[in-house]
């Protein structure tokens, strides 16, 4: 058994705002239902199959959703996306449906919803869920793929945006 330290969460926190991170927009649908949570912690698990992971709070009960769909789409935020991610932060306090008028989505393979100008997306089908005690670790194996030009990324550092 590992001895295990704890540290303090808001420590934990503080530490993590210096950790930057590509600010990335994560959809589901069921039915008629739509989700989407902008999020930083995601990234490439395998090119063979292609498989992405993204990390999820379990705490709020409307990401269930993502865990029943079976399915989900990583799309990565350009400079030009901060009023999308603000609007899927909850920074905004728009409601769920009304976050899906902030920009135009489509779908792809899955039926997720896709932003239509995402600087690439990741159509994914939910191949294992691992369960930890404040999010879930949901890997997906990668059904379509489609990317724009090249812009500048949006980053969250220091709990704020910037651009690379």
């Amino acid at each position: 058994m590992l001895n295990r330290q704890h540290i303090d969460p808001g420590l934990y926190r503080d530490a993590m705002s210096r950790y930057a991170g590509h600010v990335q927009l994560l959809t589901t649908a069921l039915g008629e239902a739509r989700r989407g949570v902008t999020i930083t912690a995601a990234c490439s698990v395998s090119d063979n199959p292609a498989s992405v992971l993204v990390c999820l709070n379990n705490t709020n009960e409307k990401n269930e959703i993502f865990w029943r769909s079976g399915i989900f789409a990583l799309n990565s935020l350009g400079a030009h996306h901060q009023v999308v991610a603000d609007a899927f932060s909850g920074r905004t306090q728009l409601e769920n449906g009304d976050r899906f008028l902030s920009a135009r989505f489509e779908t792809l393979v899955t039926g997720a919803p896709v932003l239509a100008d995402a600087l690439a997306v990741f159509d994914c089908r939910v191949t294992d869920i691992k369960e930890m005690p404040t999010h879930n670790v949901i890997f997906g194996e990668v059904a379509a793929v489609r990317f724009t030009e090249i812009h500048p990324a949006l980053l969250y550092l220091n709990r704020g945006y910037h651009t690379i």
